[in-house]
C-alpha cells in the first residue's frame, strides 16, 4: 500500500515512501547537484553514536518530557502534502534565472532535510538509551516528511533528487557529538528564523508568493524550532559544552561559519530574493537577529552583527567566493592562480569575522522557548 510521506509515522516508512517515488522518477542533474560537497552545499554527517547514547537527561527531565510529549502528539501529521491551497505553477513560463535559483534552493533544502533524517535515524537505530532513541525517532520522522514534500514539489518542474541513492553515494563528514550539537542546533534555529521571516513577509505581501510551498512554511519552521529545542536541552545536560573557554571558541566559530555561509549562499540567488520582494542584506540581517536572540537560551555569547566590520567583511567574503567560482570555471594556470588568490582572500575575510569581539550572554535557568515570531 502506498503511503504519502506526510502521513509516515517513522523514518523507515518515510525512506520507503521516498524510494518508491524515486523508483518512478528522478533527475540525474538534481541528484548530481545534491551529491556535491563544497563549503556551501549541505553535508551528510556521522558521529560517535556511543557517546550520544550515554547521555543522561535527568538534569533536564521536566523540560525533556514536555518536549517529547509535544513531538509524540505529532501536530504536523498529514500536513506536508498538496491540497486545495496548492496553486498551479507555470514552470515553463517562469523567468529562467528565477527558475534556476529556485530549483537550487529546493534541491539544497531537500538535501539538508534528508541529511538530518539520515543522521537522526542512524542514532535511533544504533542506540539503546530510550530517551535519546525516542527523540531521534521523532526528529527523523519529521525530516523525512520535509524532504519528501520538497521532492514532491520538485517533481512538478520535471526534477527530483534520488534521496535513497544519496545515502549510498554521498560522502559523510565525521563530527564529534559536541560539534553536531552546535552545528545542528544552529541549523535548526536558523532554519526556523529563515522560514518564519519569509512566511511573515509573504503573509503581508502575498503578491510576491510565486510558489505555493511558502504557504507551508509556518508549520515547517515550528518543526525546526522544536528540533533546535532538543539540541538546546542536550547541551544543557553537560555545562562544559557551553561554559569551558575552548568550547566558547568553538561556539563562536560555528556561529560565524553558519552565518557567513548563509550570507554567501543567499547572495548567489539574487533573482530568488528579488522575486520574494526582499532585500537580501536586510533579510540575512533579520535572520541573524532572530537567531541570535533565540540562541541566548543556551549559548554564552552572541555575534555582534551590528559591528562596523560585520557587513563589509561579509561582502568581501562573498566577493572572494564568487571570484573563486569564476576562476574555477576559467580553468588552466590562470584559473588555478585566480582560485588560490580568491581562497586566500576568503580565508582572510573569515578570520576577520572571527576577530570581531562577541557579546557575552548569561543563558536563563529555564532553557525552553516557544516560537514567538
Amino acid at each position: 500500500m502506498n503511503v504519502h510521506t506526510a502521513d509516515v509515522l517513522t523514518a523507515e516508512e518515510g525512506l520507503a515512501a521516498i524510494q518508491a517515488q524515486a523508483d518512478k522518477f528522478d533527475s540525474d542533474d538534481a541528484t548530481d547537484l545534491a551529491l556535491q560537497n563544497t563549503l556551501l552545499t549541505p553535508r551528510f554527517y556521522t558521529t560517535d553514536f556511543d557517546e550520544l547514547d550515554a547521555i543522561d537527561v535527568s538534569s533536564v527531565r521536566e523540560d525533556w518530557d514536555k518536549l517529547l510529549g509535544q513531538m509524540r502528539s505529532d501536530p504536523n501529521k498529514g500536513h506536508f502534502k498538496k491540497n486545495e491551497d496548492w496553486d498551479a505553477i507555470d514552470w515553463e513560463g517562469m523567468d529562467p534565472a528565477l527558475k534556476l535559483e529556485f530549483l537550487d534552493f529546493l534541491v539544497s533544502s531537500c538535501t539538508a532535510e534528508f541529511s538530518g533524517c539520515v543522521l537522526y535515524k542512524e542514532m535511533k537505530r544504533r542506540g539503546t538509551n530510550k530517551d535519546i532513541c525516542e527523540l531521534f525517532a521523532f526528529m527523523s520522522r519529521d525530516e523525512a516528511r520535509h524532504a519528501g514534500f520538497i521532492n514532491d514539489a520538485l517533481r512538478e518542474a520535471g526534477v527530483s533528487v534520488n534521496l535513497g541513492f544519496l545515502t549510498k553515494k554521498k560522502k559523510y563528514t565525521y563530527f564529534r557529538p559536541k560539534f553536531i550539537y552546535y552545528a545542528t542546533y544552529l541549523s535548526e534555529k536558523i532554519g526556523y528564523a529563515r522560514y518564519i521571516t519569509i512566511f511573515r513577509h509573504l503573509e503581508a505581501n502575498p503578491e510576491h508568493r510565486f510558489h505555493p510551498i511558502f504557504k507551508w512554511f509556518k508549520e515547517w519552521c515550528n518543526d525546526e524550532f522544536s528540533h533546535g529545542e532538543a539540541f538546546a536541552l542536550l547541551m544543557r545536560t553537560d555545562p562544559k559544552l557551553t561554559e569551558s573557554w575552548n568550547n566558547r571558541l568553538w561556539i563562536k566559530f560555528f556561529l560565524t561559519a553558519v552565518y557567513s555561509t548563509m550570507w554567501v549562499r543567499d547572495h548567489a540567488r539574487p533573482a530568488f530574493h528579488e522575486a520574494l520582494g526582499v532585500d537580501v542584506e536586510w533579510y540575512d540581517q533579520e535572520v541573524f537577529k532572530k537567531t541570535s536572540t533565540i540562541s541566548r537560551q543556551v549559548f554564552p555569547l552572541e555575534l555582534d552583527i551590528d559591528h562596523p566590520r560585520w557587513k563589509p567583511t561579509l561582502r568581501r567574503l562573498e566577493k572572494a567566493m564568487s571570484d573563486g567560482e569564476k576562476a574555477a570555471k576559467t580553468g588552466g594556470p590562470a584559473g588555478m592562480i585566480g582560485k588560490a588568490w580568491a581562497n586566500l582572500r576568503g580565508a582572510a575575510a573569515f578570520v576577520s569575522l572571527l576577530t570581531i569581539p562577541s557579546k557575552p550572554n548569561t543563558p536563563p535557568e529555564n532553557v525552553r522557548l516557544e516560537p514567538a515570531y
